[in-house]
């Protein structure tokens, strides 16, 4: 009892009397004689002593229809069904009778009743003192003054479909019936005034005063008791108290006296006290804000917190209480308190807006708090991640900093690399490297291994224990600095990491690693710059690339090129001289290394016999005639010429050139080199004689042998050229006159014999004016144009094909000649006329010496000439 004292009250409804809305002022009247009242399906019903029932609708309509003869005693209004279940009496005497109506249908104007039953438990009449219906319509309970109970079972709106027993018996009267469904299991409570069956586990509460009335209405609970306070000194009050507790939240909300209240129902979102004095009054409930607004003037937070979970108020809502809670317990100096509503808000509320207020040292404990548990659902970033372990390293807290770092990994609220990062700068090596290796961030650990404790070894078997592709990645950002500290295990890790790499590590580790990825191998020439100031081990390294993979790339065979070279240069021992040079001329031969590389690399080294093998393969024998001209080595020049002159004639050329610049006695080789030139034909004479007149040791005794040949040679050719002359003026003379005689007398064809299948000429026929014949089948067969003997075709068409040649040429001649001298760039011309050519050698037919151009003329006689008859016998 002590305790209900104790509760807050709060005035969380506002009472009115209900008026009639378009009557101003004028309250409504209830029927007189109400003894029995319910709601519910959006009205309210009145029972009256008179046996009527009346229906309240929302705009204070009041219907009635005669439901008994003398008086109504109870009603139940179901809810989810138009269901009306009443208790009355129709005569004198104890004889209640259960009605039930649906109020959806009508007979003769008023509800239809759908079941009449005497309401008597067994044999003895007794009256009824409460009544309660299951919303399945399938169970009804009575309660008698007797103690009994009369439980109905089966359709209760039909006789034929339900039974009736009697569920309970003694000799206190009953004074409160109610179902309670729990899944499949259905609850009959049966209140007496001793005792509540069955009774289940939950509080009691005791209240003072004598108990008019109880209901229970959304959530609160409506009692009325008799007023025990007396008014300035006078005797006990009238009235009644109307008290309304919210049981939940432990708190009054409201109460206020009344005069002679028949009832309390909830109806339309409000509820309403109905009195003997035919009033009706309104209790509307204040919203939730404003209710929680009065508990805030008062500081009631944690009150006004179960109110809003018990309104069930969004967590927008709730979120700005805890606000206001956390602002009210942080003006008080409580830190601890407000910390703890602050948490309660995240995910709502601004992380900054706490934060802010924790920064001073001395409430960093507070700060610590909170931000672990905004790492504890996920809403951390990176900067709150920064601020906690500053926190932590601040507060020298070892044990939570390992607690936090070291959580599971379902636990990991927090970004992983922001916490490395702050560890690191804060000196924690050992945490951060932790971290780092625990959530596989390679790229860290290796950092803090390598560049702040200078653990080299580690760094380096840890790289060998990754995945190929993050193996690779981490060896070209560190293989350097690995290199310079430990070079052996640095190359054996590069040579795998080239050839076929499998990391090291658990068996299981590396079976699953070779199921994702079978083969993996990096590109070695990638790895060169590794070995920036190691060249031994890049050597090696080199070595063992080509050895175990021959196809590796040109990079790989020119960089162990340079290195063998290098070698070879500085080495001074005869018979390592020679094996290193073999070995750099096996490279050369490989044909793996790039041409123009090797070619730089052999010269800057002065690797005689490597330059002199390239330029053989390059096809440049200039370049190796050249090279024995600087070293002035005579017989190599002449051998080179001798080797490669047919390929290239103008190394004769050049050498007669090189020699004739030669002050000393060279005659020898100068009378070689003219004895090739003469043979071949490759220089004018004249160039000859201008070449050797810079050679001052160069007599005319040199080149004797060499003008007498080439002047009997012109000779012998001039004469060959005029025998060809008179040849040629002979045909053409021969030709005219054929071809005047064929213009002047009659042609008689006298062949035999057909020229294509040499059989006797048989009719009909096919003869030309050049002589040939053929029968007419041979002729159709293989001729390839009508008006053209066959056999003469190709013949005549190669004729034809020439005087078109030197017509075209003429032209283009003349053309050449007068663009030349009208252009400013002949130099642009003439190569164009070259791709043209223009410049090439042409075979001429030219008339004898004296004789007249014969022009079209000409042209006609050649036309002629493949004319053919056509004769058929």
């Amino acid at each position: 009892m002590a305790a209900f004292l104790q509760w807050r009250k709060f005035v969380f409804f506002d009472k009115d009397t209900v008026q009639y809305p378009l009557d101003n002022g004028k309250s409504f009247i209830l029927p007189n004689g109400i003894s029995a009242c319910d709601s519910g399906r959006g009205h309210i019903v009145l029972g009256d002593m008179d046996g009527n029932i009346w229906l309240l609708m929302r705009l204070l309509q009041l219907t009635n229809f005669q439901a008994y003869k003398l008086r109504v005693t109870h009603l139940y209004q179901l809810k989810q069904h138009s269901i009306l279940v009443t208790v009355g009496q129709d005569e004198h005497g104890i004889n209640p009778l259960v009605k039930v109506w649906n109020l959806d249908k009508r007979d003769s104007g008023s509800p239809l009743c759908t079941r009449i039953f005497p309401a008597i438990p067994g044999n003895k009449p007794t009256e009824v003192s409460c009544l309660s219906v299951h919303e399945n319509l399938n169970y009804m309970a009575i309660g008698f003054t007797d103690g009994s109970v009369v439980l109905t079972k089966g359709d209760i709106t039909r006789d034929r479909h339900s039974k009736t027993l009697t569920l309970h018996e003694g000799n206190i009267p009953v004074t409160g019936l109610a179902f309670r469904q729990v899944a499949k299991v259905t609850h009959l409570y049966v209140v007496t005034l001793e005792k509540v069956h069955p009774d289940e586990r939950g509080p009691c509460f005791a209240f003072d005063g004598t108990k008019l009335l109880a209901r229970w209405h959304r959530g609160y609970l409506f009692l009325i008791i008799r007023n025990t306070k007396t008014r300035f000194g006078s005797g006990p009050s009238d009235k009644q108290l109307l008290t309304v507790y919210d049981l939940d939240n432990k708190f009054i909300a409201y109460s206020a006296l009344f005069d002679d209240v028949i009832d309390v129902v909830a109806e339309w979102g409000s509820f309403y006290v109905l009195t003997r004095d035919g009033k009706m009054h309104i209790l509307q409930e204040k919203d939730t804000q404003t209710k929680l607004e009065m508990l805030f003037k008062k500081n009631l937070f944690v009150m006004a917190i179960n109110l809003a979970k018990s309104q069930h108020l969004d967590s927008d809502g709730l979120s700005e209480i805890f606000r206001q809670y956390g602002d009210h317990l942080y003006l008080k100096g409580d830190h601890d308190g407000a910390i703890q509503q602050y948490i309660r808000t995240i995910g709502k509320l601004e992380p900054s807006y706490v934060i802010r207020k924790f920064l001073d040292a001395q409430r960093i404990h507070n700060l610590t708090a909170y931000l672990q548990a905004l790492h504890r659902q996920s809403l951390a970033n990176a900067d709150h991640t920064t601020l906690l372990l500053n926190c932590y390293t601040k507060l020298k807290d070892s044990l939570k900093l390992e607690d936090f770092i070291k959580s599971s990994e379902s636990e990991v609220h927090f970004d992983v690399e922001i916490a490395i990062k702050v560890l690191r700068q804060a000196g924690y090596h050992s945490h951060a490297v932790f971290l780092a290796e625990k959530h596989m961030h390679h790229e860290w650990y290796l950092k803090i291994q390598l560049e702040d404790l200078k653990n080299y070894e580690e760094g380096l078997r840890y790289i060998g224990r990754l995945p190929f592709d993050q193996a690779e990645s981490n060896m070209k950002r560190y293989g350097k600095t690995l290199m310079h500290h430990i070079p052996e295990g640095t190359t054996l890790l590069l040579k795998g990491l080239c050839t076929n790499y499998h990391p090291s590590g658990d068996t299981a580790e590396i079976d699953s690693h070779l199921e994702r990825n079978p083969f993996n191998k990096a590109n070695s020439e990638e790895f060169i710059p590794v070995f920036a100031n190691n060249p031994r081990e890049l050597k090696a390294y080199l070595e063992h690339m080509i050895e175990v993979d021959p196809n590796s790339s040109q990079g790989v065979y020119d960089t162990l090129l340079e290195l063998r070279l290098q070698d070879w240069a500085h080495e001074e021992d005869p018979e390592r001289k020679k094996i290193l040079q073999d070995e750099a001329l096996s490279l050369l031969r490989s044909d793996n290394t790039v041409f123009d590389k090797a070619l730089v690399l052999c010269q800057m080294h002065n690797f005689k016999e490597g330059v002199l093998y390239l330029y053989e393969k390059g096809k440049l024998y200039q370049q190796i005639m050249h090279y024995h001209m600087q070293n002035e080595v005579y017989n190599k020049v002449v051998e080179a010429c001798k080797r490669y002159g047919d390929q290239e004639g103008c190394l004769w050329e050049q050498a007669l050139g090189y020699f004739a610049r030669k002050e000393e006695d060279c005659k020898a080789y100068i009378s070689e080199v003219l004895g090739h030139i003469d043979q071949n034909n490759l220089m004018p004479p004249l160039l000859v004689v201008q070449t050797l007149a810079h050679n001052s040791t160069a007599t005319l005794s040199v080149i004797k042998d060499y003008l007498i040949n080439k002047l009997q040679r012109e000779n012998q050719q001039i004469e060959d050229d005029e025998c060809k002359i008179r040849q040629y003026r002979e045909e053409t003379a021969h030709l005219r006159s054929e071809i005047q005689e064929l213009k002047t007398s009659a042609k008689i064809f006298q062949k035999t014999k057909c020229n294509m299948c040499n059989s006797p000429l048989e009719l009909p026929s096919v003869h030309f004016l050049c002589s040939h014949s053929f029968h007419q089948h041979c002729f159709e067969s293989y001729a390839d144009n009508e008006a053209e003997c066959p056999t003469c075709a190709p013949e005549n068409r190669k004729v034809m094909d020439m005087l078109r040649a030197q017509d075209q040429k003429r032209d283009l001649h003349d053309r050449f000649n007068r663009q030349l001298q009208s252009s400013h760039d002949g130099f642009s011309v003439v190569a164009d006329y070259f791709g043209r050519g223009v410049f090439n050698k042409l075979t001429l037919l030219t008339d004898p010496p004296g004789s007249k151009p014969v022009g079209n003329l000409e042209v006609n006689l050649q036309r002629d000439l493949l004319i053919r008859t056509k004769r058929n016998c």
